[in-house]
């Protein structure tokens, strides 16, 4: 595993955006662990973000695009920082832009802000964890309104590695649908891999009991390997 992805899995860790318990997802499954991206409140954990995500989009797409868009509203400060991070690790400078969940009808109009989107365009799209696929299904037909764009890629930080709607997992429905490739920059298996038996800070973080339950969970919810 690449030092950087080692580095991130423990970055989670003392940041409290990834848990071990007992916990409820948004789809109603209960999970044995979460990625709450909302813990990342400081500046330098911003900039270490960005490093990570900026890191990884050069490993899975290369910095030969043009725009890094961040779907409203978790996607906003991602797509900020690893921008400013790819200007410092690559020397590329690409634009952000976000979406707005309400049109603005003064000042700076319309739906986009940050970078403008123009003809051509080669667009990677940055989420915080995986997705069902709702914020894409709104984020095309926004870039696709701005000419001939051209969606590159998808950079989440955590791969779930969970079935979505049907059998396949989010981001593979996500290839599927959309045709956009899908990379992130470390999936549940990595990071469960990495942490179990593994003390951090004093504490090992996945121990027997807490791989057992994690197991037992993917083998309800885990896409078919």
């Amino acid at each position: 595993m690449d030092q950087y992805k080692q580095e991130f899995i423990e970055f989670m860790v003392e940041c409290q955006v990834l848990r071990f318990g007992d916990f409820v997802t948004k789809s109603g499954r209960k999970t044995p662990f979460f990625i709450n991206t909302g813990f990342y409140r400081t500046g330098s954990q911003l900039k270490r973000l960005g490093e990570y995500y900026a890191r990884a989009i050069e490993n899975a797409f290369g910095v030969d695009f043009d725009v890094l868009f961040g779907p409203a509203y978790k996607g906003i400060p991602l797509s900020v920082t690893t921008a400013v991070a790819i200007s410092q690790l690559y020397g590329k400078d690409v634009r952000y832009c976000s979406n707005r969940k309400e049109v603005k009808d003064h000042g700076d109009t319309g739906i986009l802000l940050g970078g403008p989107v123009s003809e051509g365009d080669r667009v990677i799209l940055i989420e915080d964890v995986t997705t069902a696929g709702t914020s894409i299904a709104e984020t095309v037909p926004i870039l696709k309104a701005q000419g001939n764009v051209v969606p590159q890629g998808l950079i989440v930080s955590v791969d779930r590695m969970e079935c979505g709607k049907g059998t396949r997992s989010a981001l593979a429905e996500i290839e599927e649908t959309y045709g956009i490739r899908t990379a992130s920059i470390v999936n549940m298996e990595e990071v469960v891999s990495y942490l179990y038996g593994r003390e951090i800070n004093g504490t090992v973080i996945i121990d027997d009991e807490k791989k057992q339950r994690i197991d037992a969970y993917y083998r309800q919810y885990g896409v078919a390997q």
